[in-house]
């Protein structure tokens, strides 16, 4: 081995090992190893970040970005609302979540989709009485899976995508690993839906319960002057409550609170409804009847004026401005721009408007401010701010005009019309212009860790490709295979690939397996396309543990899970992506 080449592996298992201690952050420890690299002129200055400028590393910030525009024009709600049923089996539900997840993540990044599944999930598992962990773990998978099918679905596709394009001049389109990607996906649903479940260990978790403790408001939400509900029973809205999780308590007309529950009362424009809700479910529930916030003039004037709201969660002391006084009466609204959503009192019965009610010490206030004002609002209450849980105002009235600029930039991409970074770029120029996501916010819904490990890794791989250092690996591969069938060696570079994802970032894993591929088939004489495939397959495929993928990380706490129960579930599943990944790629991707 030259000394590049020694250098360079010693680079890359430093990264590995330090990857797999945990101790230091993964984007840390991938750009020390790049700047370590540039000072040894193993890697050119003028190369040294070229990776940030990477096709790849952009379409994954975009797709974050485009992501949270889906979730924020309520894309998602419009999904899952409807869909998504307490009283279904267990195995049913599994089924249901997992198509719905594999679908989202398919096209939006997969981490983003079960972050948006995950509250409904745990949520749906409250009502049935059961253990989130049962159907968390199958979840995750599922999205994982999903991924898989599409060029945007996971980063891996997009990385083994722009290294197709640098070594044989085209990329891979957006529907190219449909065939193989999707059949994995399809057999990895069935699994999780029919048996793996099953294999999941049952035992009490806290992860149900902790979810729950959020916050009860009380809330108000207005009837518009164009609603369909006018004329129905307020009585007739209790099976979209309770698909939302939240109970409607009474009505208001005309600024007085009605007698008892109201059930009966036949809905008018300017009608409030009361209602008890975690700001989540309050959100869900006025998206999907299109209702308006109490105080929907004040509303539409800060969304007309600003660069976006927010939602604030703050607990009144003795000493606060508003203890003892109204909002109304304090003029929170027009001396602060800040609209009262909700309070939340122990429990205790509200009879008046929540703008009139007089506040007491240690209510938890709900507040819609502008955007980065929450602070400043805050003290001028003398409020205590809680911890933010990311709570977002949904913009469902652009809902269908957000899935017309997606699906479009889809489209256009995939007929290879417009350059796929173009396409998603547009979609998010789109999604600014149309106030779907504010100009300050586009950057806090990027991954920046994730960006830095690719910018970092990216010209790393380049250089151990171009130091022949995968032609190393890819022979050492070969030797050990000598004289079985080239699909034998595409089943050992498979298993290869997704013991390193196990255990390593399936981005990081990607990065260096795809030149290894394309240098076996180099040497066999056959196309590279199968073993790229292959890589993109076993990269995405990380079951076995918590570490070897975000989203598996994500529901370790939530589904109260150990270290050693991922494999129960992910051996078997991992056996059976290979099974069926193997004759897919033979067959749509022949050597």
């Amino acid at each position: 081995m030259t000394f590049e080449q020694t250098a360079l592996f010693a680079i890359f298992a430093a990264v590995f090992g330090l990857f797999l201690w945990g101790r230091f952050r993964y984007d840390i420890v991938a750009f020390s190893a790049l700047m370590v690299a540039v000072v040894l002129d193993l890697v050119p200055t003028k190369d040294a970040f070229s990776g940030f400028g990477h096709p790849a590393t952009l379409v994954v910030a975009l797709v974050l970005i485009v992501s949270a525009g889906l979730v924020r024009s309520g894309a998602v709600f419009l999904i899952t609302r409807t869909l998504v049923d307490s009283s279904r089996s267990l195995g049913s539900h599994i089924g249901l979540m997992g198509g719905i997840g594999a679908v989202l993540s398919a096209f939006m990044n997969n981490v983003a989709a079960l972050a948006l599944l995950m509250p409904v999930d745990i949520q749906t598992a409250r009502k049935a009485g059961r253990a989130p962990g049962l159907s968390l773990m199958p979840l995750s998978f599922a999205t994982i899976l999903g991924g898989m099918a599409t060029l945007i679905g996971t980063p891996p596709n997009i990385i083994i995508a722009s290294i197709r394009q640098e070594t044989m001049g085209e990329p891979f389109g957006m529907f190219d690993f449909a065939p193989v990607g999707g059949i994995a996906a399809l057999a990895g649903l069935a699994f999780v839906a029919l048996i793996g479940w099953r294999l999941i260990p049952q035992r009490e978790n806290g992860s149900g319960n902790s979810e729950a403790q959020l916050a009860d408001y009380i809330a108000e939400l207005t009837v518009p002057a164009e609603s369909k509900l006018i004329g129905k029973r307020l009585g007739s809205l209790d099976k979209e409550a309770e698909q939302a999780d939240i109970a409607i308590l009474g009505l208001i007309r005309d600024g007085k609170r009605r007698y008892g529950r109201s059930a009966g009362a036949v809905l008018q424009a300017d009608d409030t409804l009361v209602i008890e809700a975690t700001p989540e479910a309050l959100d869900e529930f006025r998206t999907s009847l299109s209702l308006n916030f109490s105080d929907a003039a004040r509303q539409e004037k800060l969304t007309a004026a600003g660069e976006g709201l927010e939602v604030i969660e703050v607990v009144v002391p003795e000493t606060a401005r508003i203890n003892g006084r109204s909002a109304q009466a304090l003029g929170l609204a027009w001396r602060q721009n800040t609209v009262l959503l909700g309070l939340s009192r122990q429990g205790r019965r509200l009879t008046k408007h929540i703008r009139q009610t007089e506040i007491e010490a240690g209510d938890i206030l709900l507040l819609l401010c502008p955007r980065d004002r929450g602070a400043d609002v805050t003290e001028w209450l003398g409020c205590l701010p809680l911890a933010e849980r990311g709570l977002a105002v949904t913009a469902n009235d652009k809902t269908w005009a957000a899935i017309g600029m997606f699906a479009l930039a889809v489209l256009a991409a995939s007929l290879g019309l417009v350059y796929l970074p173009v396409a998603l770029g547009l979609v998010v120029v789109g999604y600014v212009l149309i106030k779907v996501l504010p100009v300050a916010e586009i950057y806090d819904h990027v991954e920046w860790p994730v960006v830095v490990l690719l910018g970092s890794m990216i010209p790393l791989g380049a250089a151990l490709d171009s130091s022949g250092g995968t032609a190393l690996i890819a022979n050492g591969l070969i030797d050990l295979t000598a004289g079985l069938p080239s699909w034998v060696v595409l089943t050992v570079l498979m298993v290869v690939t997704m013991t390193l994802s196990d255990v390593l970032n399936n981005t990081a894993t990607a990065i260096v397996a795809a030149p290894v591929g394309i240098q076996m088939a180099t040497a066999l004489g056959v196309s590279p396309d199968p073993f790229l495939m292959a890589v993109a397959v076993a990269a995405s495929a990380a079951f076995l543990t918590p570490i070897g993928h975000k989203n598996n990380t994500l529901v370790l706490g939530p589904g109260g899970y150990r270290f050693g129960d991922y494999w129960r579930i992910g051996l078997p599943l991992e056996i059976l992506v290979i099974a069926v990944s193997i004759p897919s790629i033979l067959v749509f991707w022949p050597m």
